[in-house]
């Protein structure tokens, strides 16, 4: 199960990357429209902290202290920096699925996120609907401005 979360994951990465490149006014990415409240940017800005967490520092040690704040009030990062951002978190991901074993999937995930115990994989599982709703929302986001 871990190699098909971890092709999932860093399918939809990919998915990511695509959509964010295209946006073609890169102001675009800092923009919001009618009742929506978080730009395209600060929703890439979030997917890239909510997996470096959840994923990299949390399953695979990886050093990564996150701002959740700062991924919903920055503004105007350069889409370089975004994409650039996507691939480095898309490289966590896959080398720290990669260690996991099977065994692992079935262990207590070491942190409460939703409020109460889970296993990784039902965790990891999470995390790729969360991936999904986002990049709908930035799907929207972009045709609606662009």
């Amino acid at each position: 199960m871990i190699n098909e979360i971890s092709l999932i994951i860093t399918r939809d990465l990919d998915k990511l990357y695509k959509e964010i490149q295209a946006f073609e006014q890169e102001e675009n990415l800092w923009k919001v429209k009618g009742h929506v409240t978080n730009p395209a940017g600060n929703l890439c800005l979030h997917l890239v902290g909510n997996l470096n967490t959840y994923i990299g520092a949390i399953l695979g040690q990886s050093g990564y202290v996150r701002n959740r704040d700062a991924e919903f009030s920055l503004r105007n990062i350069p889409k370089k920096e975004l994409l650039e951002q996507i691939t480095k978190v898309k490289h966590t991901v896959a080398r720290t699925l990669a260690h996991l074993t099977p065994e692992q999937l079935q262990e207590s995930y070491p942190e409460q996120v939703l409020g109460y115990e889970m296993t990784v994989s039902f965790f990891l599982l999470h995390l790729c609907g969360h991936l999904n709703y986002h990049l709908g929302q930035i799907n929207y986001l972009r045709r609606m401005l662009e």
